[in-house]
Order: C-alpha cells, then sequence, then structure tokens
C-alpha cells in the first residue's frame, strides 16, 4: 500500500463564491490567498496530479469570460474516476481480438486501461507543470493526436461541467459558466413568478435537488 498523498491548491484558486449575472458576467468573492485546500488522491501521486491539474488548465484555461479547469477542481475529478471501475476498464469489453487502429465509431479497442494510458502519459510529461504556459501548448501540440490526448480532454470537459458529487464542476461553476441550473424535477414553480423576465437560476446539484444526503459518486459505491 502506498502513503496517501495529497493535491494542495491556494484557497484563492478554488472555490470561493461566484456570482454570475444574466448577462454572464463573473463576480467572484475569493477565499483568502494565504488558505489552502489539502484534497486526499486516490490514484495521481502528487507529482502526477500536479501535470493534470496543469495540462487540463491549458485545454481549459481561465480568462476574462470565467474560470476554468483549475477553479472547477477538474484534476480531482479525473483522480476519482481513474480510481474507480471506469479506471479498471470493468465496464469496457475487454476480451481480444484487441485492435489499436479501430475505425473511430467503433471507439477505443485497444488492451490499456485507462489507469495505464494516463500512468504512460504523465511520464512523458515529467516536469510540465513547471514549463512556462507557451511551452506547455507546445508540448500538448505534440500529442494532440495521441490517445492519452484525447482521453485527457475528454476527462477535462467532463470534470468542467459533471454533477459536484464526482469531484469537479467545483461550486458549480461550469454550469454557471453555460447557464444550466442542474437536474431539476420541475421549472413549473418558476414560470408564473418569472413570467415575461429574464431568469437565471442559481444551480443545483442533484443531492440539492432531491435532498438526498446518501447520494454518492459510482467510484465509492465499490
Amino acid at each position: 500500500m502506498r502513503r496517501r498523498e495529497f493535491l494542495t491548491l491556494s484557497g484563492a484558486s478554488i472555490g470561493g463564491a461566484l456570482v454570475y449575472s444574466l448577462d454572464r458576467k463573473v463576480f467572484r468573492l475569493a477565499a483568502q490567498a494565504e488558505q489552502s485546500i489539502r484534497i486526499p488522491l486516490r490514484f495521481f501521486s502528487q507529482a502526477e496530479a500536479l501535470i493534470v491539474a496543469a495540462a487540463a488548465s491549458r485545454i481549459f484555461p481561465s480568462d476574462e469570460t470565467g474560470p476554468g479547469a483549475l477553479e472547477a477542481g477538474v484534476a480531482v475529478y479525473i483522480d476519482r474516476q481513474l480510481a474507480g471501475p471506469w479506471g479498471r476498464d470493468r465496464y469496457r469489453y475487454t476480451q481480444e481480438p484487441f485492435e489499436d487502429a479501430a475505425p473511430p465509431e467503433f471507439g477505443y479497442q485497444g488492451r490499456v486501461t485507462p489507469q495505464q494510458t494516463y500512468r504512460k502519459g504523465l511520464r512523458d510529461l515529467k516536469g510540465f507543470d513547471r514549463l512556462p504556459p507557451t511551452k506547455q501548448d507546445q508540448k500538448l501540440r505534440q500529442i494532440e493526436t495521441t490517445f492519452f490526448f484525447s482521453l485527457l480532454r475528454r476527462n477535462t470537459i467532463e470534470g468542467m461541467f459533471c454533477d459536484p458529487m464526482h469531484g469537479g464542476n467545483v461550486d458549480m461553476i461550469g454550469w454557471q459558466l453555460i447557464g444550466f441550473p442542474g437536474p431539476k424535477m420541475s421549472n413549473y414553480a418558476d414560470v408564473d413568478q418569472h413570467f415575461g423576465e429574464a431568469f437565471r437560476p442559481k444551480p443545483a446539484s442533484l443531492r440539492q435537488a432531491t435532498g438526498d444526503d446518501s447520494i454518492r459518486a459510482s467510484e465509492d459505491e465499490e
């Protein structure tokens, strides 16, 4: 059993109160910069998590339109997914024959699991998190045709817009960016109350919408 490792992020870079106006302008009430958050890792080493956080931040960067992958905790989402059944390929048919060059419509047909894909891909990106942004972009362009990069890009987008119970989309900032209210069961009560006016409800997670604190991410049920 390996020693438990943590990803340490500044309080100013993740979480904090976010308020979006109807015209999608963002106002952030950030946590104090001197505060830090230690997040226990389930799959990545600390060095690997820092590389993933840096790479995801180049794929979905924060800018004047709003926060990005770092603020949304995408690296934590990917760590949780890889530690669970998806990372072990539990739900994919994994018997021969394997075909690394299968037609795209067949999906991935190779032998390696997502866990193995990330382990190898991150070895090739050693030191990535210490490079300047321009060098990071160059490095990602060099691998953008690989299966690892396609998986990293897909997982980054998932981590931005998943339900927060999966580890990403902190403060539901991804949903706020696109105006998604969350899995509301009905909007009936808002029709009369806000009839004829612009209305953008505050997002609510699945736990909040159902009031069920027993709902857990699938990887926690193993």
